[in-house]
This record gives C-alpha cells, sequence and structure tokens, in this order.
C-alpha cells in the first residue's frame, strides 16, 4: 500500500495532477477540493494516497487530509459505489458537509451532485449513518455548536490567510472545537489547527 508521496507537481488540472518524482510522473486522480487545496505548479507537496487494485489497471487516488480519505473509503466500502463516483461525491462537498448530511439525512443534498441518485443517497445515508457517528468523522459541524463563534471564524480567517484553503481551515478548526480544544490565544489555536492539517 503506498501511503503517501512527495514530490513536485508538474501539472493539474480539475480531475488530476502529475506528481514529479525523481523523473518519474505520477498521475493522482483527485477530488476538486483536493486538487484546489495543492499549492501551485512547481511546488513540492506531500500528497496522501490510495491505489485502487483492478483486474486490468491500477489507479492512484491523492487527497488532501486523512479525513477526506477515510470518506472517500467509507464512500468505495458501499456496494454500487467506485473510486470514481467517491471522487465525483467529494468534489461535490467538502468531507465534512458530506458527513453532516449523512448524520442529518439530509438526501437531498447528496442528489444535487452528479451522478447521485435517490437511491444512490439514501444508500449513503443508510450505510455510513452509524459509522459515521461511531467513528467520530464529523459531527455538530454547523456554528450553532460552536462554543466561542468569535475565535472560530477568527482561526478559520487566520488559517486562510496563511495560504489554507477554506474547506481546510473549517476542517481544522471543527476538529478542534469536537476535541475541546478550540479554546484560549488565537496563536495556540493556530498551531494546533496547523499541526491538525499535517497530521
Amino acid at each position: 500500500m503506498i501511503e503517501q508521496l512527495k514530490g513536485v507537481i508538474e501539472s493539474k488540472n480539475d480531475l488530476f495532477l502529475i506528481l514529479s518524482m525523481n523523473g518519474i510522473g505520477l498521475k493522482l486522480l483527485m477530488s476538486k477540493n483536493a486538487i484546489e487545496s495543492m499549492p501551485n505548479v512547481g511546488k513540492e507537496v506531500l500528497v496522501l494516497t490510495y491505489l485502487h487494485v483492478k483486474e486490468d489497471a491500477l489507479d492512484l487516488f491523492g487527497f488532501y487530509s486523512n479525513r477526506e480519505r477515510e470518506t472517500f473509503l467509507l464512500l468505495i466500502s458501499i456496494n454500487g459505489i467506485g473510486p470514481k463516483l467517491a471522487l465525483t461525491i467529494l468534489s461535490g462537498m467538502s468531507s465534512s458537509e458530506l458527513n453532516n448530511n449523512i448524520i442529518n439525512e439530509d438526501g437531498k443534498a447528496l442528489t444535487a451532485i452528479p451522478g447521485v441518485g435517490t437511491k444512490t443517497a439514501n444508500r449513503i445515508i443508510l450505510e455510513l449513518k452509524d459509522k459515521v457517528s461511531s467513528e467520530g468523522i464529523s459531527q455538530d459541524l454547523n456554528l450553532g455548536n460552536i462554543k466561542d463563534k468569535q475565535l472560530f471564524s477568527d482561526s478559520v480567517n487566520a488559517l486562510i490567510s496563511l495560504g489554507y484553503k477554506k474547506n481546510i481551515a473549517k476542517d481544522a478548526c471543527y476538529s478542534l472545537q469536537k476535541q475541546g480544544e478550540l479554546n484560549g490565544a488565537i496563536e495556540v489555536v493556530i498551531k494546533k489547527a496547523l499541526d491538525t492539517i499535517m497530521s
């Protein structure tokens, strides 16, 4: 299993990026959100990966965070949902939004994603609701449940100013809130958030 890859971004588009490693260019299939979170072409980056083995091909998938990869793996565990549909779903909404929609049984939000019909949306909710809740991937993700909304907002904005995409910044701060770590001086919160992003 290829856990992660470190290399220089040679090119990227809405569907994949080419990662250059010691003269070898590897094609990583990624969600739109993941690709948007990547640095510019020519920059070095560490990408989390998943190797999907089929009889006639080996597909390498890339992710910007452990949360995105975990959600991807949950999706492809569902009968009828392959890796490419899972990427389409993760391109349509962030991992946090998807998990929150599953918890709230919001099938309408899921069917707004191209390729996801009512039956597929219901299957996702039915098969993943207990897993999402028990694994604690994403719960209480609305601002009404954030104890210190101003600190949350300031922390997200600070991470964005450091160059992180909004969805990554929010995921990190939601994670701190869930762990009871979204408190204290903003400098401390930002350090914790950065550790969460890099973990």
